[in-house]
C-alpha cells in the first residue's frame, strides 16, 4: 500500500489524466516522468484523508519542540521580565535559525528565512501564534488542500524575513515599528499573516463574501496590533500578507488540487528541516 507502484496507471501530477506508471512522458500534457518512479501514487495519500488536525498539531508540536530546545541549549539566556516569560537568550534562537539583516546579510545565512518561522522567544510568543495556526490553518487546508496550504505557509514565512531582513538591513526610520530587523526575528506570525492573505484572496476569487469579510476583520485587527504592541515584527507581518496572497493567486484554490502541489510541499518541508539543521551545524562551528 505504502510502497513504489511498478505496473498499472497512475494520475498525472500536472493534468490529472490516467498515464503509465512506466511512460516518459504524458501524452496530454507533455510532463516528463508522469509516474515519479512509481512513487506518485504515494505522493496523492499525502493530500488525501482528513490530514488537516494532523498537520495543525504537527505545526504545534515542531514548534513547541524547538522552543524547548533553544531553552535547553542556552539556559542561561532565559529571561523572566514583564511579558517576556520563559524568554529564549540569543544563542539558542541563532542555533536553530533566526532570521534577521544581522543573519542574513551579516553572516550570509540566507536560510533562516525558512527556518525562522518555526521558532519562538517567549511562552506568550508561542502560545498567541499557535492559536491563530489553530483557527486558520484548517480553513485554509479546507479551501486550498493540504498541499497548496504547506506552500503557502513556507512561501510566506520566506517572503515576511526576506523583506524584513532587507529593509532592516538598507533603511532606518525614525519611529520604531516603521523599521525592518536589524537584529534577530523569529515566529510564526508571518507565515499566519499569510494564511490570512490566502484566505482573503479566496474569499475574493470564490465570492465568498463571508469569508472576505472575516479574513481582512483579521487583518485590520492583527496589523493594528502591531502597531500598538512593542517589538512587533510588523515588515515581516506585512511581507508574509503580501507572500500569502501572492502565492494564492499563482496556486488558484478553484482549480482541483494536484499531485504536483504535494510534492512541493514536501520540497517546503524538506528545505525548512535542512535549514534548521544548516543553522545548528554553522553555530556550532562558530562557538567552537
Amino acid at each position: 500500500m505504502w510502497g513504489r507502484q511498478k505496473e498499472g496507471s497512475v494520475v498525472c501530477p500536472s493534468c490529472g489524466n490516467l498515464v503509465g506508471v512506466r511512460d516518459d512522458e504524458c501524452l496530454s500534457c507533455g510532463r516528463r516522468n508522469p509516474g515519479l518512479w512509481g512513487f506518485a501514487p504515494l505522493l496523492a495519500r499525502f493530500g488525501r484523508g482528513r490530514l488537516d488536525d494532523v498537520f495543525v498539531k504537527f505545526v504545534i508540536a515542531a514548534c513547541a519542540i524547538l522552543y524547548l530546545a533553544s531553552l535547553a541549549v542556552n539556559p542561561a539566556g532565559i529571561r523572566m521580565s514583564g511579558l517576556n516569560i520563559l524568554g529564549v537568550g540569543r544563542v539558542g534562537l541563532i542555533m536553530f535559525g533566526a532570521s534577521g539583516a544581522e543573519i542574513v546579510y551579516g553572516l550570509n545565512w540566507w536560510w533562516t528565512i525558512l527556518s525562522a518561522s518555526w521558532l519562538h522567544g517567549s511562552l506568550i510568543h508561542i502560545l498567541f501564534n499557535m492559536y491563530w495556526v489553530r483557527m486558520i490553518a484548517p480553513a485554509i487546508i479546507e479551501f486550498y488542500g493540504l498541499g497548496r496550504m504547506i506552500v503557502i505557509y513556507t512561501a510566506a514565512g520566506a517572503t515576511g524575513f526576506l523583506l524584513t531582513s532587507t529593509v532592516g538591513y538598507y533603511f532606518s526610520f525614525p519611529l520604531g515599528f516603521m523599521n525592518g530587523a536589524r537584529g534577530l526575528t523569529i515566529g510564526a506570525s508571518a507565515s499566519i499573516f499569510g494564511l490570512i492573505g490566502a484566505l482573503l484572496y479566496y474569499g475574493r476569487r470564490a465570492g465568498a463574501t463571508a469569508v472576505y469579510q472575516q479574513a481582512r476583520q483579521w487583518a485590520i485587527f492583527l496589523f493594528a496590533f502591531g502597531l500598538i504592541i512593542p517589538n512587533v515584527d510588523n515588515w515581516g507581518h506585512l511581507g508574509g500578507f503580501i507572500g500569502g496572497y501572492m502565492s494564492s493567486k499563482w496556486l488558484d484554490p478553484l482549480q482541483p488540487e494536484r499531485l504536483n502541489h504535494s510534492v512541493a510541499a514536501l520540497a517546503c518541508l524538506g528545505l525548512t528541516a535542512a535549514a534548521i539543521g544548516l543553522s545548528v551545524v554553522a553555530t556550532l562551528r562558530a562557538l567552537a
